[in-house]
Protein backbone atom coordinates (compact mmCIF):
# COMPACT_ATOMS: atom_id res chain seq x y z
CA UNK A 1 0.00 0.00 0.00
CA UNK A 2 1.40 3.45 -0.37
CA UNK A 3 1.67 6.06 1.63
CA UNK A 4 -1.13 8.87 2.33
CA UNK A 5 -0.36 11.63 0.00
CA UNK A 6 -0.67 14.76 2.62
CA UNK A 7 -3.05 17.34 1.39
CA UNK A 8 -2.08 20.93 1.11
CA UNK A 9 -5.04 21.96 3.35
CA UNK A 10 -3.84 19.56 6.45
CA UNK A 11 -1.52 21.49 8.76
CA UNK A 12 2.65 21.11 8.37
CA UNK A 13 4.20 18.48 11.03
CA UNK A 14 6.80 20.00 12.49
CA UNK A 15 9.78 17.99 12.60
CA UNK A 16 13.39 19.45 13.11
CA UNK A 17 14.71 17.15 13.99
CA UNK A 18 14.35 14.08 11.08
CA UNK A 19 16.92 14.95 8.53
CA UNK A 20 16.58 14.24 4.70
CA UNK A 21 20.01 13.11 2.66
CA UNK A 22 19.66 14.99 -0.67
CA UNK A 23 22.77 13.63 -2.99
CA UNK A 24 23.16 15.39 -6.50
CA UNK A 25 24.81 12.89 -8.79
CA UNK A 26 24.57 15.03 -12.02
CA UNK A 27 23.66 17.92 -13.08
CA UNK A 28 19.91 18.29 -13.75
CA UNK A 29 19.49 17.48 -10.35
CA UNK A 30 20.54 20.85 -9.21
CA UNK A 31 17.49 22.99 -10.61
CA UNK A 32 15.37 20.33 -9.86
CA UNK A 33 15.62 19.92 -5.90
CA UNK A 34 16.77 23.47 -5.35
CA UNK A 35 12.77 23.77 -5.26
CA UNK A 36 12.25 20.96 -3.33
CA UNK A 37 14.81 22.02 -0.31
CA UNK A 38 13.04 25.41 0.11
CA UNK A 39 9.76 23.18 0.66
CA UNK A 40 11.02 21.05 2.84
CA UNK A 41 12.82 23.31 5.41
CA UNK A 42 9.69 25.55 4.92
CA UNK A 43 7.77 22.69 6.26
CA UNK A 44 10.40 22.23 9.17
CA UNK A 45 13.26 19.24 8.19
CA UNK A 46 16.53 19.42 8.37
CA UNK A 47 17.86 19.05 4.83
CA UNK A 48 21.92 17.61 4.17
CA UNK A 49 23.17 17.56 0.59
CA UNK A 50 26.27 15.92 -0.78
CA UNK A 51 27.27 16.42 -4.27
CA UNK A 52 29.21 14.05 -6.98
CA UNK A 53 32.02 17.24 -8.34
CA UNK A 54 31.68 15.90 -12.42
CA UNK A 55 29.71 17.50 -14.87
CA UNK A 56 29.56 20.86 -13.38
CA UNK A 57 27.34 19.76 -10.50
CA UNK A 58 28.65 22.15 -8.06
CA UNK A 59 29.41 25.13 -10.50
CA UNK A 60 25.47 24.75 -10.84
CA UNK A 61 24.93 24.23 -6.99
CA UNK A 62 26.98 27.38 -6.32
CA UNK A 63 24.91 29.45 -9.21
CA UNK A 64 21.79 28.54 -7.52
CA UNK A 65 22.88 29.07 -4.16
CA UNK A 66 22.50 25.33 -2.91
CA UNK A 67 24.78 24.34 -0.37
CA UNK A 68 26.48 21.47 -0.60
CA UNK A 69 29.39 18.81 0.58
CA UNK A 70 31.11 17.62 -3.01
CA UNK A 71 32.12 13.89 -2.17
CA UNK A 72 33.64 11.72 -4.92
CA UNK A 73 33.56 12.06 -8.70
CA UNK A 74 33.11 10.14 -11.87
CA UNK A 75 35.17 7.27 -13.15
CA UNK A 76 34.14 7.68 -16.89
CA UNK A 77 32.39 5.18 -19.29
CA UNK A 78 33.88 2.09 -18.92
CA UNK A 79 31.43 -0.16 -17.37
CA UNK A 80 34.03 -1.49 -14.51
CA UNK A 81 34.84 1.53 -13.91
CA UNK A 82 31.54 2.43 -13.33
CA UNK A 83 31.15 -0.04 -10.72
CA UNK A 84 34.59 0.42 -8.93
CA UNK A 85 33.37 4.43 -8.54
CA UNK A 86 30.07 3.90 -8.00
CA UNK A 87 31.60 1.59 -4.15
CA UNK A 88 34.72 4.20 -4.20
CA UNK A 89 31.99 6.81 -3.84
CA UNK A 90 29.74 5.15 -1.47
CA UNK A 91 32.75 4.95 1.30
CA UNK A 92 33.55 8.09 0.72
CA UNK A 93 29.59 9.12 1.24
CA UNK A 94 30.11 7.11 4.57
CA UNK A 95 31.90 9.17 7.15
CA UNK A 96 29.44 11.64 6.71
CA UNK A 97 26.30 10.18 6.48
CA UNK A 98 27.14 8.12 9.69
CA UNK A 99 27.89 11.41 11.51
CA UNK A 100 24.90 13.45 10.03
CA UNK A 101 22.58 10.20 10.83
CA UNK A 102 19.79 11.38 8.37
CA UNK A 103 16.53 9.49 8.14
CA UNK A 104 15.60 9.38 4.89
CA UNK A 105 17.97 9.20 1.02
CA UNK A 106 16.77 10.80 -1.51
CA UNK A 107 17.81 11.39 -5.29
CA UNK A 108 16.95 11.41 -8.85
CA UNK A 109 18.91 7.89 -9.61
CA UNK A 110 21.95 8.01 -7.38
CA UNK A 111 23.32 4.48 -7.18
CA UNK A 112 26.19 5.39 -4.59
CA UNK A 113 23.44 6.70 -2.33
CA UNK A 114 21.00 4.13 -2.93
CA UNK A 115 23.74 1.40 -1.80
CA UNK A 116 25.12 3.19 1.37
CA UNK A 117 21.44 3.76 2.07
CA UNK A 118 20.76 0.24 1.85
CA UNK A 119 23.94 -0.57 3.44
CA UNK A 120 22.89 1.47 6.46
CA UNK A 121 19.22 0.19 6.61
CA UNK A 122 18.28 3.74 5.82
CA UNK A 123 14.87 4.09 4.10
CA UNK A 124 15.52 5.60 0.39
CA UNK A 125 13.86 7.33 -2.19
CA UNK A 126 14.53 7.05 -5.90
CA UNK A 127 12.94 9.85 -8.20
CA UNK A 128 13.24 8.67 -11.87
CA UNK A 129 11.60 10.03 -15.46
CA UNK A 130 13.52 7.41 -17.90
CA UNK A 131 11.94 3.99 -17.06
CA UNK A 132 14.90 2.20 -19.48
CA UNK A 133 18.26 4.03 -17.15
CA UNK A 134 19.84 1.03 -15.80
CA UNK A 135 21.53 0.32 -11.92
CA UNK A 136 19.07 2.05 -9.46
CA UNK A 137 16.59 -0.52 -9.47
CA UNK A 138 18.99 -3.69 -9.37
CA UNK A 139 20.23 -1.67 -5.84
CA UNK A 140 16.48 -1.94 -4.13
CA UNK A 141 15.62 1.37 -2.84
CA UNK A 142 12.48 1.49 -0.73
CA UNK A 143 10.27 3.69 -3.20
CA UNK A 144 10.60 4.53 -6.25
CA UNK A 145 8.99 8.01 -8.03
CA UNK A 146 7.95 8.50 -11.34
CA UNK A 147 5.86 11.14 -13.53
CA UNK A 148 2.19 9.31 -13.85
CA UNK A 149 2.62 8.87 -17.61
CA UNK A 150 4.89 5.92 -16.64
CA UNK A 151 4.11 2.74 -16.11
CA UNK A 152 3.55 1.08 -13.13
CA UNK A 153 5.42 -1.83 -14.74
CA UNK A 154 8.58 0.21 -14.87
CA UNK A 155 10.00 -0.79 -11.10
CA UNK A 156 10.18 -4.50 -12.24
CA UNK A 157 8.20 -4.80 -8.82
CA UNK A 158 11.56 -3.73 -7.17
CA UNK A 159 10.28 -0.64 -4.99
CA UNK A 160 6.90 0.81 -4.31
CA UNK A 161 6.01 3.25 -6.76
CA UNK A 162 4.52 6.40 -6.17
CA UNK A 163 3.71 9.00 -8.75
CA UNK A 164 3.36 13.05 -9.59
CA UNK A 165 1.49 15.00 -11.69
CA UNK A 166 3.31 16.66 -15.05
CA UNK A 167 6.82 16.42 -16.17
CA UNK A 168 10.01 17.15 -13.57
CA UNK A 169 10.89 20.27 -15.43
CA UNK A 170 7.47 21.59 -14.32
CA UNK A 171 8.76 21.24 -10.57
CA UNK A 172 11.60 24.67 -11.16
CA UNK A 173 10.74 25.75 -15.05
CA UNK A 174 7.23 27.72 -13.28
CA UNK A 175 10.21 30.08 -11.16
CA UNK A 176 12.13 30.89 -14.09
CA UNK A 177 12.27 34.96 -15.00
CA UNK A 178 14.08 35.19 -18.30
CA UNK A 179 17.24 37.80 -18.52
CA UNK A 180 17.70 39.26 -21.53
CA UNK A 181 21.53 40.51 -20.62
CA UNK A 182 23.14 36.80 -21.63
CA UNK A 183 22.80 37.28 -25.32
CA UNK A 184 25.26 40.81 -24.59
CA UNK A 185 27.45 38.08 -22.14
CA UNK A 186 27.68 35.89 -24.85
CA UNK A 187 28.96 37.82 -27.48
CA UNK A 188 25.32 37.40 -29.33
CA UNK A 189 24.04 40.04 -31.42
CA UNK A 190 20.52 40.79 -32.67
CA UNK A 191 19.71 39.67 -35.62
CA UNK A 192 21.66 36.16 -34.81
CA UNK A 193 19.41 33.43 -35.15
CA UNK A 194 20.63 31.32 -31.51
CA UNK A 195 21.13 27.26 -31.64
CA UNK A 196 21.72 25.61 -28.15
CA UNK A 197 22.87 22.12 -28.81
CA UNK A 198 23.76 19.84 -26.05
CA UNK A 199 25.47 17.05 -27.58
CA UNK A 200 24.83 13.32 -26.91
CA UNK A 201 25.71 11.08 -23.49
CA UNK A 202 28.60 9.46 -24.85
CA UNK A 203 29.64 7.88 -21.44
CA UNK A 204 26.15 6.77 -20.39
CA UNK A 205 25.16 2.84 -20.79
CA UNK A 206 22.13 4.04 -22.74
CA UNK A 207 24.28 5.80 -25.56
CA UNK A 208 23.66 5.23 -29.11
CA UNK A 209 26.40 6.26 -31.87
CA UNK A 210 23.55 6.91 -34.04
CA UNK A 211 23.26 9.76 -32.09
CA UNK A 212 26.93 10.99 -33.16
CA UNK A 213 25.98 10.76 -36.77
CA UNK A 214 22.81 13.02 -36.35
CA UNK A 215 24.73 15.78 -34.23
CA UNK A 216 27.77 15.76 -36.99
CA UNK A 217 24.46 16.30 -39.80
CA UNK A 218 23.10 19.09 -37.89
CA UNK A 219 26.22 21.11 -37.50
CA UNK A 220 27.08 20.42 -41.39
CA UNK A 221 23.35 22.12 -41.88
CA UNK A 222 23.87 25.06 -39.40
CA UNK A 223 27.32 25.62 -41.23
CA UNK A 224 25.81 26.28 -44.27
CA UNK A 225 23.09 29.36 -42.61
CA UNK A 226 25.26 32.80 -42.26
CA UNK A 227 22.88 33.35 -39.36
CA UNK A 228 23.17 31.00 -37.21
CA UNK A 229 25.23 31.20 -33.89
CA UNK A 230 25.74 27.83 -32.39
CA UNK A 231 26.14 27.88 -28.31
CA UNK A 232 27.69 24.38 -27.91
CA UNK A 233 26.91 22.73 -23.97
CA UNK A 234 29.70 20.12 -23.70
CA UNK A 235 28.98 17.65 -20.72
CA UNK A 236 32.68 17.16 -19.46
CA UNK A 237 36.26 18.72 -20.47
CA UNK A 238 37.16 15.69 -22.85
CA UNK A 239 33.54 16.32 -24.62
CA UNK A 240 34.87 19.87 -24.72
CA UNK A 241 37.55 18.70 -26.42
CA UNK A 242 36.67 16.35 -29.07
CA UNK A 243 33.99 19.08 -30.42
CA UNK A 244 36.62 21.71 -30.93
CA UNK A 245 39.34 18.94 -32.36
CA UNK A 246 36.31 18.38 -34.86
CA UNK A 247 35.10 21.71 -35.68
CA UNK A 248 37.95 24.11 -35.07
CA UNK A 249 37.28 26.63 -38.34
CA UNK A 250 33.62 27.47 -36.29
CA UNK A 251 35.49 28.03 -33.28
CA UNK A 252 37.80 30.10 -34.85
CA UNK A 253 35.35 32.35 -36.80
CA UNK A 254 32.81 32.53 -33.49
CA UNK A 255 30.17 30.67 -35.70
CA UNK A 256 30.43 27.89 -32.66
CA UNK A 257 31.41 28.84 -29.21
CA UNK A 258 31.25 27.23 -25.74
CA UNK A 259 30.18 29.32 -22.72
CA UNK A 260 34.08 30.27 -20.78
CA UNK A 261 31.81 29.90 -17.11
CA UNK A 262 28.41 27.91 -16.11
CA UNK A 263 25.44 29.52 -17.28
CA UNK A 264 21.48 29.25 -16.17
CA UNK A 265 20.35 26.15 -18.72
CA UNK A 266 16.73 27.85 -18.58
CA UNK A 267 18.04 31.44 -19.80
CA UNK A 268 20.09 29.66 -22.11
CA UNK A 269 17.04 28.02 -23.84
CA UNK A 270 14.83 31.12 -23.27
CA UNK A 271 17.56 33.25 -25.07
CA UNK A 272 17.39 30.85 -27.98
CA UNK A 273 15.24 30.44 -31.23
CA UNK A 274 15.63 26.87 -30.96
CA UNK A 275 17.02 23.84 -28.72
CA UNK A 276 18.53 20.56 -30.54
CA UNK A 277 20.02 18.09 -27.85
CA UNK A 278 20.63 14.34 -27.47
CA UNK A 279 19.90 14.19 -23.73
CA UNK A 280 16.45 14.23 -21.82
CA UNK A 281 16.76 16.95 -19.49
CA UNK A 282 17.23 20.16 -21.77
CA UNK A 283 14.95 18.47 -24.25
CA UNK A 284 11.83 18.53 -21.19
CA UNK A 285 13.06 22.23 -20.34
CA UNK A 286 13.19 23.80 -23.68
CA UNK A 287 9.00 21.78 -23.89
CA UNK A 288 8.15 23.11 -20.77
CA UNK A 289 8.91 26.79 -21.88
CA UNK A 290 7.83 26.27 -24.90
CA UNK A 291 11.00 26.90 -27.32
CA UNK A 292 11.17 24.41 -30.39
CA UNK A 293 13.00 21.41 -29.58
CA UNK A 294 14.72 18.48 -31.11
CA UNK A 295 16.01 14.97 -29.83
CA UNK A 296 18.63 13.65 -31.41
CA UNK A 297 18.64 11.17 -28.39
CA UNK A 298 18.98 7.77 -30.12
CA UNK A 299 18.42 5.40 -27.66
CA UNK A 300 15.28 3.89 -26.13
CA UNK A 301 12.71 6.49 -26.07
CA UNK A 302 10.84 6.57 -22.56
CA UNK A 303 7.49 7.52 -22.12
CA UNK A 304 7.90 10.94 -20.88
CA UNK A 305 9.67 12.34 -24.59
CA UNK A 306 6.95 9.68 -26.38
CA UNK A 307 4.15 11.91 -24.55
CA UNK A 308 6.03 15.46 -25.17
CA UNK A 309 6.57 14.33 -28.96
CA UNK A 310 2.44 13.44 -29.31
CA UNK A 311 1.79 17.08 -27.89
CA UNK A 312 3.57 18.53 -30.76
CA UNK A 313 6.50 19.83 -27.88
CA UNK A 314 8.82 17.62 -28.81
CA UNK A 315 10.30 16.83 -32.36
CA UNK A 316 11.78 13.32 -32.56
CA UNK A 317 15.25 13.56 -34.97
CA UNK A 318 15.63 9.83 -35.97
CA UNK A 319 17.87 10.08 -39.14
CA UNK A 320 20.16 12.32 -41.30
CA UNK A 321 16.97 13.09 -43.56
CA UNK A 322 14.93 14.38 -40.53
CA UNK A 323 17.70 16.63 -39.58
CA UNK A 324 17.44 18.22 -43.00
CA UNK A 325 13.29 17.60 -43.35
CA UNK A 326 12.44 18.65 -39.55
CA UNK A 327 14.65 21.09 -38.21
CA UNK A 328 13.15 24.35 -38.79
CA UNK A 329 15.85 27.10 -38.74
CA UNK A 330 13.73 30.26 -37.63
CA UNK A 331 13.40 33.08 -35.24
CA UNK A 332 10.83 32.86 -32.41
CA UNK A 333 9.03 35.80 -30.40
CA UNK A 334 10.48 35.58 -26.85
CA UNK A 335 7.00 37.71 -25.99
CA UNK A 336 4.79 34.44 -25.15
CA UNK A 337 5.12 33.33 -21.87
CA UNK A 338 5.39 29.28 -20.47
CA UNK A 339 2.34 28.08 -18.32
CA UNK A 340 1.92 29.72 -14.77
CA UNK A 341 3.12 27.62 -11.77
CA UNK A 342 0.73 25.96 -10.48
CA UNK A 343 2.46 24.14 -8.16
CA UNK A 344 0.98 20.98 -8.46
CA UNK A 345 4.30 18.59 -9.46
CA UNK A 346 6.29 20.48 -6.48
CA UNK A 347 3.68 19.66 -3.97
CA UNK A 348 2.86 15.96 -4.92
CA UNK A 349 6.72 15.83 -4.74
CA UNK A 350 7.06 17.15 -1.57
CA UNK A 351 4.29 15.72 -0.07
CA UNK A 352 5.37 12.19 -1.39
CA UNK A 353 8.83 12.71 0.26
CA UNK A 354 7.09 13.92 3.87
CA UNK A 355 4.40 10.76 3.48
CA UNK A 356 7.60 8.62 3.56
CA UNK A 357 9.39 10.30 5.88
CA UNK A 358 5.99 10.11 8.45
CA UNK A 359 5.49 6.53 8.08
CA UNK A 360 8.94 5.78 8.41
CA UNK A 361 9.61 7.52 11.59
CA UNK A 362 6.32 6.25 12.99
CA UNK A 363 8.00 2.71 12.54
CA UNK A 364 10.74 3.39 13.91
Amino acid sequence: MSPRVMAATEPRVLAAAKKIWIDLDNSPHVPFFAPIIEELQKRGYCVLVTARDCFQVCDLARLLHVSCKPIGRHYGKHAILKLVGLCVRALQLAPTILRERPDLALSHGSRSQVLLARLLRMPSIVIFDYEFAKGVRVLHPTWMMAPEVIAEKATNGRARLMKYPGIKEDVYVPRFTPDPSLRAYLGLKQDDLVVTIRPPANEAHYHNPESEVLLSAVIELLREIPETKVIMLPRNHSQESAVQKSWPSLFATGKMLIPASAVDGLNLIWNSDLVISGGGTMNREAAALGVPVYSIFRGKIGAVDRYLSAAGRLVLVESVGDVQSKILLRRRSRSTGFPPDTGGTLRTIVDNVVSVLESTHAVH
